[in-house]
């Protein structure tokens, strides 16, 4: 038994392309290559409104940082005053207690020979307001107790009424009285310009704070720009691709249209041929021809 031999299965040739197949091919890449355009234009504007949006960012950030650095100058310079006040500060409370030393000892030097010093009676005053306040008395040594307070208090009055009439003591006193409320004036002025100095920096703080915020905001709009940058630039590629493939098929479409007229006009100079063969044979018999089929001969390398 011999064993059969299968024939090769012959493959269909594929039928060739026809110039209303290429002009077909020809739409369909244009279309392409129109969507890319489309959609690249359309990225673009996107960039420009990014950069757009950027850019007002970034200025928004800079006039952000230059009224910051105002306040921050600002805050420097109170903060310079601050420090200067709070010298001119110490000063008067230096002066205010070597003047309270100067009048306590104008107060000695001026009182009356033999009596008791002011300061030990105000001492004295001070003890038994302390007694009073925190010991648990009988009736008897309560109103005791009164009448010593009584008896000092009367005592001091006179003694600082003695004082104060006095010319010297009088005028360390005034002198004492002016400098705390130099002191006094001057410890307002460190809290009125601290409180300046930090109003400053809260409105720097903020305002540094906020161009923190715009900077990122810059930052973000800038990655979108540089996003929507590349998508158009692949698009842009995608659409000049196109165009190359549309070029490329236009000349194969321009070559084969100019392989159809070739071919028309040789279809032509047969069928001219032909009929100068004919008139030709009319010739050799004799036959007369006329104006035009003797052109034809002429033309056709017969004459």
């Amino acid at each position: 038994m011999t064993d059969e031999v299968e024939e090769p299965v012959k493959e269909e040739a594929e039928e060739p392309l026809t110039l209303a197949d290429l002009e077909k091919e020809r739409e369909k890449l244009n279309r392409e290559a129109e969507k890319h355009k489309r959609k690249r234009d359309i990225l673009n504007e996107k960039t420009k409104e990014w950069v757009g949006k950027r850019d007002e960012l970034n200025a928004k950030v800079r006039d952000i940082v230059d009224e910051a650095s105002q306040h921050r100058q600002a805050r420097d310079k109170l903060n310079e005053d601050v420090k200067n006040l709070k010298i001119e500060r110490d000063d008067w409370n230096r002066k205010v207690n070597e003047l309270t030393d100067h009048v306590s000892r104008t107060k000695r030097r001026n009182l009356p020979k033999g009596t008791v010093p002011l300061g030990k009676l105000k001492k004295e005053l001070r003890s038994l307001e302390f007694k009073q306040m925190t010991s648990v008395l009988t009736v008897d040594k309560e109103r005791d107790l009164v009448e010593a307070l009584s008896r000092i208090e009367s005592q001091i009055r006179e003694r600082e009424k003695e004082l104060e009439e006095n010319e010297e003591v009088k005028a360390a006193i005034k002198e004492l009285r002016e400098a705390k409320e130099k002191a006094e004036d001057s410890h307002k002025a460190v809290g009125e310009v601290a409180d300046k100095a930090q109003i400053e920096h809260d409105s720097m703080t903020e305002l540094y704070e906020k161009s923190d915020e715009a900077r990122r905001e810059a930052d973000l709009a800038q990655e979108e720009f540089i996003k929507t940058k590349m998508e158009a630039d692949e698009e842009h590629k995608k659409h000049i691709e196109y165009i190359r493939k549309v070029h490329d098929l236009d000349k194969v479409i321009s070559g084969m249209r100019f392989k159809q007229r070739m071919a028309r006009v040789r279809g032509d100079e047969k069928v001219a041929m032909r009929e100068a063969e004919d008139i030709y044979e009319r010739f050799k018999k004799g036959e007369k021809l006329s104006t035009e089929d003797l052109m034809t001969l002429q033309k056709s390398g017969y004459l």
